[in-house]
């Protein structure tokens, strides 16, 4: 059996949650997991540059499997029950992060002043990423301050890969013989 792509049931402007309650498209909630939604992309991107990093790039592919769980968990509707079967997150997923950024970040440079995006194309991509991802982390804090449910593992996870993006683009640039470019003050 296969579903249509289309369903005709937002023409009025409103989408459904897990859950079956209908909002309106214009809903920080929509907002939220539709900004990680355009992060995963970002993240697919990134991974097609990717042509000497298998290591990374299987990393990446991780990533946007764990970014599935995170909009789900934005897409649900907090209070009612689910009869789907929503993946958490696990505090393994934000540890790995933290032990990928430690890893890398070993074999940089010490990092003494703000770097500006750029340096290569793949860099460039991390940087983007990175950028989505804060706007992703703060509309979820918008939300739990309009006293919306985000689940806290949430929050951490968009925190730390942020950190992560920001590293495997210094990562990368440096692996691949690039320059960063670094912050002048005028």
């Amino acid at each position: 059996m296969s579903f249509k792509i289309y369903t005709k049931t937002g023409d009025d402007g409103t989408t459904a949650l897990i859950g079956g309650t209908r909002i309106p498209k214009s809903h920080i909630r929509i907002e939220a997991y539709g900004t990680v939604d355009e992060l995963n992309s970002w993240i697919g991107i990134i991974a097609d540059f990717l042509t000497t990093h298998s290591a990374e790039k299987a990393l990446l592919k991780q990533i946007q499997n764990i970014l599935f769980t995170v909009g789900s968990s934005l897409a649900c509707d907090p209070d009612k029950d689910t009869k789907m079967l929503i993946p958490d997150l696990h505090d393994a997923d934000i540890t790995l992060l933290e032990q990928e950024i430690d890893r890398m970040d070993g074999t940089l440079p010490e990092l003494k002043n703000f770097v500006l995006p750029g340096g290569n194309a793949t860099a460039s991509h991390c940087h983007v990423a990175r950028c989505v991802c804060r706007r992703a982390e703060r509309i979820c804090v918008a939300m739990t301050q309009e006293g919306q449910f985000v689940d806290d593992g949430v929050l951490v996870y968009l925190n730390r890969l942020s950190d992560y993006l920001f590293t495997l683009s210094r990562y990368i640039l440096h692996q691949e013989g690039g320059v960063e470019t670094l912050w002048k003050v005028r």
